[in-house]
């Protein structure tokens, strides 16, 4: 495939931009594709090179790129203004339909991003308890604020979160291990904190479930022991079904965050959950929150399209294709004799470059993530764009068919073939897994 274009607008945007890129996450080696269109399960860059595209900008467009529904209501929307500084009906519409549907959320915020969704359901927990300490999974990623900013899956290497968080920002931060419920009883006994915020689904070490009845048992210690339960379901609210990940294993929490689909693609963000823990967020009460662009006239409309198109129909159709992928790709695995694990939900899914069920955070450290990056590099080479990280989720949308992922599993053999030098039915392989 030809990159020219890319990589002449890559030499001038790291002249102006930390590596010139506007988020690390799109920083793949040796540069990044810049893209010129996309529309449904397609994208395409600058040099006229087309992907089949399971990163879908993160996971917010589970409709596909560019639906006609959306495309309509922000051109409507459009037509009258786009930021007016005060409230309007399409903040009603929207926060009733998300209630609808996630029965634990009574009141509602919008704010602008996933960060500040998670920032803020933090501080209402701390406010309505009075309590500072905080309890996070190991691996969870809730934003880039530095409270949460421990061990985050996406940079999924140490202890360490960034230059420039004090110590004292995250002394209040107590980690566990996901799927561990025995660490977290303690925890909650030692630290009495003012609530555990967690990703029902691990989404930014790849899709990491959880086993068994872990999740019950989360919500039955927490409440054992008065702590506000906060699903951070950013990336599984409206992604794994209407309900979300709490519908699909029955766990009703004290807060939910959501992001990324409730937007229909545009930025936007929303903590809500329990009406006494939300009268407390100003102007009712003293958990200060407010922002420019919170309750984004363009946000709402295309959040509110996209959840008007979602349907149960829809998503028997991508939880199928979900089901259809990851049963594929296991059996290919099992021809090629490689020794990797296929896991997701849904509509979620990952190929981890590990020998071993990926079921926490260490579980996770263990993949060979330079393995992977090159692994993605030959599913661009086969037309396949995937996250060009091993911590991250891959996504399907209802412009997806079980045409691509036919190819798609094609391109998965080829690459892996590429990668490993092993041929379907070939006992001689010439290299080694890790």
């Amino acid at each position: 495939m030809r990159t020219d274009k890319s990589h002449a607008l890559y030499q001038e945007a790291k002249e102006i931009m930390p590596g010139g890129v506007s988020s690390p996450v799109r920083a793949i080696d040796p540069y990044p594709f810049y893209v010129q269109s996309a529309r449904g399960a397609q994208i395409t860059d600058v040099d006229g090179n087309s992907y089949i595209d399971y990163c879908m900008g993160y996971g917010p467009l589970v409709l596909g790129h560019a639906h006609p529904a959306v495309r309509a209501a922000v051109a409507k929307q459009l037509e009258k203004g786009w930021d007016y500084g005060t409230p309007i009906t399409l903040e009603i519409d929207l926060a009733a339909r998300i209630r609808t549907h996630v029965p634990s959320i009574e009141m509602l915020r919008f704010v602008s991003t996933g960060t500040e969704a998670t920032m803020s359901a933090v501080r209402a927990a701390r406010g309505f308890t009075g309590k500072d300490t905080i309890v996070k999974i190991e691996g969870g990623y809730h934003g880039a604020h530095d409270a949460v900013l421990v061990k985050p899956g996406s940079a999924a290497t140490s202890t360490a979160s960034s230059l420039g968080v004090p110590p004292e920002a995250v002394k209040n931060t107590v980690q566990v291990p996901f799927n561990d419920i025995g660490a977290l009883a303690v925890t909650l006994e030692k630290h009495e904190p003012a609530c555990v915020i967690m990703e029902p689904v691990m989404g930014n070490i790849g899709p990491v479930l959880p086993v068994g009845a872990y999740l019950k048992e989360v919500r039955s210690v927490t409440s054992e022991n008065d702590v506000l339960l906060i699903f951070d379901e950013v990336i599984t609210g409206f992604r794994l079904g209407a309900g979300g990940a709490q519908h699909v294993y029955d766990v009703v929490p004290d807060l939910t965050t959501l992001g990324k689909i409730v937007g229909g693609g545009f930025p936007i963000g929303v903590f809500g959950g329990k009406r006494e823990v939300m009268e407390l967020v100003a102007p009712l009460g003293a958990v200060y929150n407010a922002g420019t662009f919170s309750g984004h006239p363009i946000s709402l409309a295309a959040g509110l399209a996209t959840l008007s198109v979602l349907n149960e129909e829809v998503y028997r159709h991508i939880n199928r294709l979900g089901d259809q992928l990851r049963r594929m790709l296991t059996d290919r695995l099992a021809e090629l004799r490689l020794n990797l694990v296929v896991q997701g939900i849904g509509s979620m899914f990952q190929l981890f470059f590990a020998g071993h069920p990926v079921q926490n955070y260490e579980d996770a450290r263990r993949c060979d993530d330079r393995l992977y990056k090159r692994f993605a590099g030959f599913m661009r080479d086969e037309g396949v764009f995937l996250p060009p990280s091993q911590y991250e989720t891959c996504f399907l949308s209802l412009a997806h068919s079980s045409e691509d992922v036919a190819f798609t599993v094609e391109a998965y053999t080829r690459a892996l073939e590429k990668l490993f030098g092993r041929v379907v039915g070939n006992p001689n392989p010439q290299h080694h897994t890790t």
